[in-house]
């Protein structure tokens, strides 16, 4: 683009994560100015994702390291050059390879920095329907969730006809979970609140425990189903799990879902979605400044190469505030990632092939500690998902830190899902330092995003938008639906030729024969009564 922009905007937002991307976006639609930066010369920031060689890069130092990321390492388990380079051609044959072989492979991965699933009838979900901003993405169903019981992989049955058909549990455990399901599914109505007085205050593994459901059971609907802890009320694991309910069958077998090509799209589409209502983008351009009028009532922002612009707000992501603007420092949302290369599925080729994935698919996994204190999530990735060629899954490993050093945080359930590590073929960690910056006292005009947090949807990120909208624009509606291509009406335009134009071919010729026929027998219709009206 043009080095030249217009002086003035309504908001300047510096950064493209997730929630930058949303707040610029319910910006834009609403008719507001808008001009989104960002120093990277990719979109994304914490929440972007990378073909192999650029991740490399990245952790290796060659490429620009956001500010929120830490702690790099990497390692690969694999000879760097094979003795007979294989062809791209033959890369099903994965008894062979190397770091070479791979590389060539480069642009087939799309590894994410923070990977997240949807749930079907979830927050995002029905955000994206809402908004139209759904026509820039494509998702697929999760293939699997599963939980560890008694040190194997178990997959949990999630609809109707799992339950029936699955071989891990017999017809009695198949009986009491159904029993239980349905109860959930009645959560909230008076008849199931007249039953569940005596729960109130208790914790949701109590009331699992007086449901009289086996340890195979609770563990199923505990760690994959409800996603809970011990500690958990019993109001909240029935509203985890009716939301789990309610998102089966939605689009497939399990609640879930995961953009194709990773998780990197999502902001990308809510970018796409600002240019399209106007939103002006550049990247590779540092902020040098950002202050306040002295009146107050105008931002001005410094671009590196660039005039001086200002704005009536600043949206900010953490690690893209300048210095002189952090009053407060605070950490937040601190985690550690996992990320490993693998030319095997999770549990196997036959626990996938059990789980009904001949190609290993999309699998959840949620992980606790042996003493239950620390917990991480695991998604499992493979070729139908566009992030890997065939033959190599990829694994991602995301739990709250508890230390600096990522590798030793994510150690215990590196042990769980990968008890032979001769099928590893590269294992990397880093942290994603989230520091959560209060800026001075800057008349509400420069407001600062939240860091990535630990959810497996993006729930808490979109209240964060949502709620950073609101201070901008409170008497605006965020993100309402933006028209199809085809309602589009062009001043001067005939919005019935818009019609005709989407109807088949055979259609449109019945259409214009009915519009003749129609005009003749109005054409008749006036003669006659002009000859009535000549007639003595």
């Amino acid at each position: 683009m043009d080095d030249e922009l217009p002086k003035e905007f309504d908001l300047i937002v510096i950064g493209t994560g997730f929630p930058e991307s949303a707040v610029a976006a319910a910006a834009s639609r609403i008719g507001k100015t808008v001009l989104h930066i960002d120093p990277n010369d990719y979109y994304g920031g914490s929440w972007s994702s990378f073909s192999l060689e650029a991740f490399i890069m990245l952790m290796d130092g060659r490429a620009k390291r956001n500010q929120d990321i830490t702690h790099f390492q990497y390692q690969w388990h694999i000879p760097l050059e094979a003795e007979e380079e294989i062809q791209e051609e033959c890369e099903a044959k994965n008894e062979k390879w190397s770091v070479s072989r791979l590389m060539l492979l480069s642009r087939k991965f799309n590894i994410d920095l923070c990977p997240k699933i949807l749930y079907s009838s979830g927050k995002l979900v029905h955000l994206l329907i809402s908004s139209n901003i759904c026509r820039y993405a494509e998702f697929r169903a999760i293939d699997r969730v599963c939980t560890i019981y008694q040190n194997e992989l178990l997959n949990v049955p999630c609809s109707r006809s799992d339950v029936f058909n699955t071989k891990d549990l017999n017809i009695i455990e198949k009986r009491l979970l159904m029993k239980f399901l349905t109860a959930c599914m009645a959560y909230g109505e008076n008849k199931f609140e007249e039953d569940s007085v005596e729960f109130r205050g208790q914790s949701f593994l109590e009331y699992l425990q007086k449901q009289q459901i086996t340890e195979k059971i609770n563990r199923c609907i505990m760690q994959a189903i409800a996603m809970v802890n011990e500690d958990t009320s019993f109001e909240e694991g029935m509203e985890r799990t009716k939301k789990f309910l309610q998102s089966v069958g939605r689009y497939g077998n399990t609640p879930f879902i995961f953009p194709m090509y990773g998780c990197g799209e999502i902001p990308q589409c809510f970018c796409r979605f600002c240019a399209v209502f106007g939103g002006i983008y550049c990247l590779k351009k540092e902020i040098t400044g950002i202050h306040v009028e002295e009146n107050g009532n105008k931002v001005i922002v410094e671009v590196e190469n660039l005039q001086t612009i200002q704005a009536d707000y600043v949206v900010c992501s953490p690690g893209n505030i300048t210095e002189q603007l952090k009053a407060m420092k605070e950490v937040k949302n601190h985690l550690s990632r996992g990320i490993f290369l693998s030319k095997q599925p999770l549990g196997g080729v036959e626990s996938a092939r059990n789980g009904g994935s001949t190609d290993g698919g999309v699998n959840l996994l949620r992980l606790l500690t042996s003493d239950g204190q620390r917990e991480a999530i695991c998604i499992q990735l493979s070729c139908p998902s566009g992030t890997c060629p065939k033959g190599i899954y990829i694994y991602h490993l995301i739990s709250p830190s508890v230390s600096n050093d990522p590798a030793t945080d994510l150690q215990p359930f590196k042990e769980l899902i990968f008890p032979d590590l001769s099928f590893l073929l590269m294992s990397a960690y880093f942290t994603i330092t989230s520091y959560n910056y209060e800026p001075f006292d800057t008349n509400g005009r420069i407001l600062v995003t939240d860091p990535p947090f630990y959810e497996l949807d993006y729930d808490l990120s979109i209240e964060n938008a949502y709620e950073i909208f609101k201070k901008l624009y409170n008497d605006a509606e965020f993100l309402p639906r933006a028209p199809d291509p085809e309602e589009i009406v062009i001043e001067g335009e005939d919005p019935r030729a818009l019609v005709e134009n989407q109807l088949p071919e055979d259609l449109r010729a019945q259409l214009h024969e009915l519009e003749m026929a129609l005009d003749n027998m109005d054409v008749e219709e006036n003669m006659n009564m002009n000859i009535r009206a000549v007639t003595p």
